[in-house]
């Protein structure tokens, strides 16, 4: 059955979300999650008119949302799932105070409806401990894994680059050999083909975190290029190449294009882990873990900044908030120390 849709209501939006991405510079990602959020509230309204609207929808959403499950799990969504969707539609109510047709139908202060309750606003942005392997986790999985196949060679560089980078996963999917400098040791984050965060340049020196993990890389880099020739504009981390069988597809050996998706990496990462029965740590978590390790090694208030702009932050206090939290042991142990 197709999905009904209201012709009013897909014109506005469309205009909307045109401000969003022209205007505004919002990337297609979000584009597309605005997109989906906007319908999931029409959808509630019974595809009503955006012209009538009233607040009564707005706590019906809420409502509607907070009962609402998963559709992968089945679980209730989060209270931090909840609050991005309502975070997605208020803004465009605002836009809609001001436009032609909509304005005198719909105020400034329609939108604060959207809001949820302070307790469960607490809920949804409360920061909590994220698993994070240590240094000598990652060197025992690293040493478990297997290297026999091409894939497991080069399963085990991605693992290995993980770990002497801090690259995020979606950028290393991304990467081509011609952002590799084995020379100078370095990874070139250039936003024009890698996907960084915030699409943000910058250059991650390798990290003296161990010499095995930069010989894995090097290796990998050298495989690739010299082996099978691979060219600069060629994926550093390929999926197979694909061909036809008698009755089905096989793989063949490596493609020289990109994975679409971090998906790959973080399956990499994870049965590496759980493979000698550790956690199923994420690529993400890597980074955790060469910030503790950086916050030891980098003393000065220079050198840790330095360390800083290598994982891709402009600020430092980025690096502080978002990796080295004080943990509660060490929380209770420095405040009974004093």
């Amino acid at each position: 059955m197709p999905r009904k849709v209201n012709e009013e209501n897909e014109r506005i939006k469309r205009q909307y979300l045109t401000y969003q991405r022209e205007a505004r510079g919002r990337d297609q990602k979000t584009i597309d999650m605005i997109a989906n959020a906007l319908f999931d509230f029409e959808k509630s309204t019974g595809f009503k008119s955006f012209k009538a609207f009233r607040i009564e929808q707005a706590i019906a959403y809420k409502q509607k949302l907070s009962q609402a499950t998963h559709q992968r799990t089945g679980k209730p969504l989060s209270k931090a799932t909840i609050s991005s969707r309502l975070r997605m539609v208020k803004p465009f109510i605002i836009w809609l105070a001001d436009k032609p047709g909509y304005k005198s139908r719909i105020s400034y202060g329609d939108a604060e409806y959207f809001n949820l309750n302070t307790k469960d606003m607490r809920v949804a942005h409360a920061r909590r401990d994220i698993p994070y392997p240590t240094l000598d986790q990652c060197h025992h999985a690293f040493q478990a894994m297997p290297d026999k196949t091409i894939f497991d060679k080069r399963d085990k560089a991605i693992f290995a680059f993980l770990m002497i980078t801090g690259i995020r996963d979606g950028a290393l999917a991304s990467l081509t050999l011609k952002r590799i400098d084995l020379v100078e040791a370095c990874v070139h984050q250039d936003a024009r083909d890698v996907k960084t965060k915030a699409s943000k340049t910058f250059t991650t020196w390798f990290l003296p975190v161990g010499d095995e993990y930069r010989a894995c890389v090097e290796e990998w880099v050298g495989l690739l290029r010299k082996e099978m020739l691979f060219g600069y504009d060629d994926a550093f981390f390929p999926k197979p190449e694909m061909v036809v069988g008698k009755n089905a597809f096989t793989v063949s050996g490596l493609s020289k294009a990109q994975y679409a998706s971090a998906t790959k990496i973080r399956e990499v990462t994870k049965e590496a882990f759980t493979r000698v029965g550790m956690h199923p740590f994420a690529p993400h978590s890597f980074r955790k873990t060469l910030s503790l390790w950086g916050d030891k090694h980098f003393q000065s208030r220079e050198a840790f900044r330095a360390f800083s702009q290598n994982m891709g932050h402009e600020n430092v206090a980025t690096t502080v908030n978002s990796y080295i939290p004080v943990s509660r042991e060490r929380q209770a142990e420095l405040i009974r120390g004093m």
